[in-house]
C-alpha cells in the first residue's frame, strides 16, 4: 500500500489556490510518472471511496492525485478517522508511490479534527486580495498582456467581477480577444463587454436576490431569469449551483454573528472573517436587512434539503425544484414548502 501526501488549501481566493494545485500537480507527476488524477466533492463522493481510490492499487497507474472540494462538509466522526488512518508519507521516510489528497474549501477553517489530520506545512489559507493589491494586481495582468487600462475600468470590473484572480482572469482574458495589443481599454468597454455579457453564477444569483433596494416581485424575476441562463449553460449543474447558494448564505450567517455583538466588528474581524473587500461587506449588509439570523438558518435548511430532493429525484424534477426554492428565499424567507402551499387547507 502505497502512502498518501495530505493538503489543505483554504480560502476565497480561488486563483491563487489553483494555482497552488497545479504546482503539487506538476510535482506529483514528476515524482510519480503516471497518474491517475480525480476532482471530487465531499458530501458527493463518500470518503470510504476516496480512501479506497487513495490506497488501492490501479492498472495504469503508479499514484493518484485527488482534489476533493467543499471540505468544510466533512464533520463525520469515522470519516475523518479514515482519512487520519491513511499512511501518511510525513511519517514513512522514502515511501513510494505517493498518492495525493487535496482538501479545498472556500471557508477560512474547516472542522479542527480535520485539520489536525493535515500536516501544519501542508495547510494555508488563501485570503481574498486587498482592495489595493486587486487594483494593482488588474493593472499587472493587462501590461504582461500588453494592454493599458483606466483606472475607472479597473473600479467597474471590480463592481462586476466576483473579487477573485480566478474570475478576474477569466473575465478580462475577453479583451484580450476583441482589441490589439497596446489598446487603452476604458470603462465603457467594460461596460459593453463585461457588464452585458458576463456570465451568471451562484455569486450572480445571490447578488440579485440580496438585492435590497429592490422589491421582493423584482428581486424573484431576476432570480429567476439567472438561474435560466445558468441553466441553459453547458456546464449547468443544480448540484453545484447549490453549493454556490450554500457557501454565500454561510458567509451570511457568519455576518451575522460578526454583527450580534453589542460593538461594531473591527476592520481586522472583518477582514479575518473573509469580509476583505468593500463589496463583500456592502453587498451582506444589504442580505442582512433582508433576512435575519433565523431566517438565514431556514434558508440553508432548504437549501440542504432541495440538494437532498434532487439527488433522490433525478434531473426531471431540478428546474421546478430550484424555481420554488428561489421563491422561498425571496418571498417566504425560507419558509418550509409545506407551510407555503399547504400552510392554508
Amino acid at each position: 500500500m502505497g502512502a498518501v501526501r495530505l493538503f489543505l488549501f483554504a480560502g476565497p481566493e480561488i486563483g491563487e489556490r489553483n494555482d497552488a494545485v497545479e504546482k503539487l500537480r506538476t510535482a506529483a507527476r514528476k515524482e510519480s510518472g503516471q497518474l491517475d488524477e480525480y476532482s471530487l466533492y465531499a458530501g458527493e463522493t463518500p470518503i470510504t471511496d476516496v480512501a479506497g481510490l487513495l490506497t488501492n492499487e490501479s492498472l495504469f497507474a503508479d499514484a493518484r492525485f485527488i482534489v476533493l472540494k467543499n471540505a468544510d462538509v466533512i464533520k463525520k466522526k469515522d470519516d475523518i478517522a479514515l482519512l487520519a488512518s491513511l499512511p501518511a508519507v510525513h511519517t514513512q521516510k522514502n515511501a513510494t508511490p505517493v498518492s495525493t489528497l487535496v482538501l479545498i474549501s472556500d471557508a477560512v477553517s474547516i472542522d479542527k479534527k480535520l485539520e489536525a489530520v493535515v500536516p501544519k506545512e501542508n495547510r494555508k489559507i488563501f485570503w481574498e486580495l486587498f482592495e489595493n493589491r486587486k487594483e494593482q494586481w488588474l493593472k499587472n495582468f493587462f501590461q504582461k498582456s500588453g494592454f493599458r487600462i483606466e483606472t475607472d475600468a479597473i473600479e467597474l470590473i471590480l463592481e462586476l467581477v466576483e473579487n477573485n484572480t480566478d474570475a478576474l482572469s477569466s473575465e478580462c482574458s475577453r479583451f484580450f480577444s476583441c482589441f490589439e495589443q497596446g489598446h487603452l481599454v476604458t470603462a465603457a468597454e467594460v461596460e459593453r463587454i463585461i457588464a452585458h455579457n458576463r456570465e451568471e453564477s451562484p455569486f450572480t444569483l445571490f447578488d440579485a436576490l440580496s438585492s435590497s433596494n429592490e422589491t421582493p416581485q423584482q428581486r424573484l424575476e431576476t432570480a429567476l431569469a439567472i438561474l435560466q441562463k445558468i441553466k441553459l449553460s453547458k456546464d449547468s449543474s443544480g448540484i453545484q449551483l447549490l453549493a454556490g447558494l450554500t457557501y454565500c448564505f454561510r458567509k451570511l450567517r457568519q455576518w451575522h454573528s460578526l454583527q450580534n455583538g453589542t460593538q461594531r466588528p473591527s476592520d481586522f474581524e472583518l477582514k479575518t472573517a473573509g469580509f476583505t473587500s468593500q463589496k463583500a461587506r456592502t453587498q451582506y449588509t444589504s442580505a442582512a436587512r433582508l433576512w435575519t439570523a433565523a431566517q438565514t438558518e431556514a434558508i440553508l435548511t432548504e437549501i440542504a434539503r432541495t440538494d437532498m430532493d434532487i439527488r433522490t429525484l433525478g434531473q426531471q424534477p431540478e428546474t421546478l425544484l430550484l424555481q420554488m426554492l428561489l421563491y422561498t428565499i425571496v418571498v417566504k424567507n425560507g419558509a418550509e414548502r409545506e407551510e407555503i402551499f399547504y400552510g392554508q387547507l
